[in-house]
């Protein structure tokens, strides 16, 4: 298969780069830092192009370069996101809108410009990356919950839309992974998630029959409080 992972020069969507690789499959990658595309590229194999998908002709230069170097794409990992968290009477509504951008509508950007090839194949497979905490809400998580609110939302429309089409949309909301996520690598605890079992989670929903669809997931960590 061939796959196109957003914000996959770290964190969940680096483990979910090399996962595919691991596994076989054609992979193109997208992110902003120069270093981490490079290192994940020489890492995996998969193919780096540096674009943020709160820019639109970003977008379209990296589905054009789908097109030339894979033929298409038949998984699209919409992960690229980040968190702006403040209370209620101190949130600046600028920095949420701009973080908006990426969260939700440069989601909904790059797939507008990849479902267009996933009817004319009649099969595809869409992975957004929610969060549980567009499950349940928490202190200072305004902005960032209610991207994910929307990321679901959005997912559960496109289910309706594209289900007779034969695509697949799957909404995987993680709970707390140790990623440099915000900035804080989290605690060494061997018992909470890593990037990688979310990868493993998502290969495994993708690897379901075609027929068969698992619309949502939360991801929790066992045991989170046990340290070894």
């Amino acid at each position: 298969m061939r796959f196109l992972v957003t914000g996959g020069s770290q964190g969940i969507g680096a483990a979910m780069v090399e996962a595919a690789r691991q596994a076989g499959h054609d992979v193109v990658f997208t992110g902003r830092n120069d270093t981490l595309l490079a290192e994940v590229a020489a890492r995996t194999g998969a193919r780096a192009i540096r674009a943020d998908v709160s820019v639109a002709a970003d977008n379209a230069r990296t589905v054009a370069a789908c097109q030339e170097q894979m033929g298409g794409v038949d998984v699209l990992v919409n992960n690229a996101g980040y968190a702006y968290r403040a209370e209620i009477g101190a949130l600046d509504v600028s920095a949420m809108r701009t973080m908006f951008e990426t969260n939700v509508f440069g989601l909904v950007d790059m797939t507008n410009r990849i479902v267009p090839l996933m009817k004319a194949q009649k099969r595809g497979d869409i992975v957004n990356i929610a969060s549980t905490s567009g499950m349940k809400g928490a202190a200072t998580a305004t902005p960032y919950s209610a991207s994910k609110w929307a990321v679901r939302g959005i997912s559960q429309c496109w289910q309706a839309e594209l289900r007779p089409h034969s695509i697949r949309v799957m909404c995987v909301c993680p709970s707390e992974v140790q990623t440099n996520f915000g900035g804080q690598s989290g605690r060494n605890n061997p018992n909470k998630l890593y990037a990688r079992d979310i990868a493993d989670t998502i290969m495994a929903a993708l690897n379901m029959p075609p027929r068969a669809l698992w619309p949502e997931l939360a991801i929790f960590a066992n045991n989170p409080w046990k340290e070894d």
